[in-house]
């Protein structure tokens, strides 16, 4: 026997069925509370980090907003590459306080991406972005609809 045999796959994969208990069932029920309350909660440090995003589609466009606060234009990459548009940038946060006997003085920095895949057809050179009091505002135009041929099927010669 060695040390792999003894480490739990994981609940979804084969494992060996546990012996009967009373507190399986039990157990059970309160891991999957647990999992779902962990589901509503922010991971640590990156619900700050992580800009909300918005994505709006018209006729003619696809809009993204993201909120951006404290942060400038060139602070922010903006890339197109396989039909994956990628906001990137990095927040940092300075904040000081002086009394009479102590000074804080707190600190934080962090870097986020987020990505969002565009329809094919979009031509990356027609996009726009413009940020207005920490507010990104990404226009992409839609491309043209393409168009179906029928083509006839004749017998051969």
């Amino acid at each position: 026997m060695n040390l792999k045999s003894l480490i739990p796959i994981g609940r979804e994969r084969g494992m060996a069925r546990p012996e009967w208990s009373p507190f399986v069932n039990l157990q059970r029920e309160i891991d999957r509370i647990f999992e779902e309350f962990a589901r509503g909660l922010p991971s640590l440090g990156s619900s700050d980090l992580m800009p909300r995003m918005d994505v709006t589609e018209s006729d003619g466009e696809i809009e993204i907003t993201a909120e951006l606060p404290g942060l400038e234009e060139k602070d922010v990459e903006i890339t197109v590459s396989d039909n994956v548009l990628t906001v990137r940038g990095e927040k940092k946060a300075e904040a000081e306080e002086k009394k009479k006997d102590y000074r804080l003085v707190e600190r934080s920095y962090g870097s986020f991406s987020r990505s969002v895949e565009l329809p094919s057809g979009v031509d990356p050179d027609r996009i726009k972005a413009t940020m207005t009091k920490g507010v990104l505002k990404i226009t992409v135009p839609k491309p043209a609809p393409s168009h179906q041929k029928k083509i006839e099927v004749k017998a051969a010669a």
